[in-house]
């Protein structure tokens, strides 16, 4: 398999204060990868400067290209989207209205296969269908993350970089989303998964990162890390729950 994202030595500064320090990581078609690890070990920022919204240092390879003077709003156009741990759906508008931005960019180009893409994402979460006509500000936290998905998917992305998908969900909700990621690596999309719930993450994913400091502690087949003591005792023990 051919590596859509290639990221080496990559570092984010605020200030003199470095977050992300010379990491290395890579997601091949069609799979899906995990970085996990503690609060404030830098996995927000790192997606954010794969999306191009933090400035960093080293190259980032996406489908053969560099991104380095790529801005974030043409990422996008190259396939590329970001789930934000906020979400950052707008909660005046309705469900429907929300759908419809995420495939913005794809009005713009005419592309007339929007419409069967509005019903894929209501197979994906036929909740949402029920509430097409519903604010997004008036959803509860997970029809809430399935609209911020389900947003995504209208784009039509390449690799979806999902922040923290089951923050703050019921254990039945985040069992639903973390089957629908799943479900989404058969059509073919790539994701990158940063998740502090360690075992759905390693559960769901091919392939892991461990990332402690700003820096890549540990990596590997993501059923080898589910097994590795220094993984089980730090994020997969009773004492974090899971939760890392």
């Amino acid at each position: 398999m051919s590596a859509l994202l290639q990221v080496r030595g990559l570092s984010v500064a605020y200030g003199k204060i470095e977050a992300v320090h010379q990491v290395g990581l890579s997601v091949e078609e069609g799979r899906i990868v995990t970085v996990i690890g503690p609060n404030g070990a830098g996995k927000t920022t790192l997606l954010a400067a794969l999306m191009g919204v933090l400035p960093s240092r080293g190259n980032i390879s996406y489908a053969g290209g560099d991104l380095a003077h790529v801005e974030a709003e043409k990422r996008v156009g190259l396939g590329l989207c970001l789930v934000p741990e906020r979400r950052e759906l707008f909660a005046a508008m309705t469900v429907e209205d929300n759908l419809v931005l995420g495939a913005f960019h794809r009005y713009r180009k005419r592309d007339k296969s929007i419409n069967a893409d509005f019903e894929q994402v209501y197979q994906l979460f036929p909740r949402l269908k029920e509430r097409y006509r519903q604010l997004a500000g008036t959803l509860s936290g997970g029809e809430r993350q399935m609209l911020a998905l389900g947003r995504a998917l209208m784009s039509r992305p390449r690799l979806l970089m999902l922040d923290e998908p089951s923050l703050g969900l019921a254990p039945l909700v985040v069992r639903d989303i973390f089957r629908v990621i799943a479900g989404l690596r058969e059509t073919g999309v790539s994701i990158l998964l940063v998740e502090q719930n360690a075992r759905a993450a390693l559960q769901v994913s091919d392939y892991g990162y461990v990332l402690e400091t700003g820096e890549i502690a540990v990596e590997g087949p993501s059923a080898e890390l589910a097994s590795d003591p220094r993984v089980i005792e730090s994020y997969l023990g009773l004492a974090s729950g899971g939760a890392g």
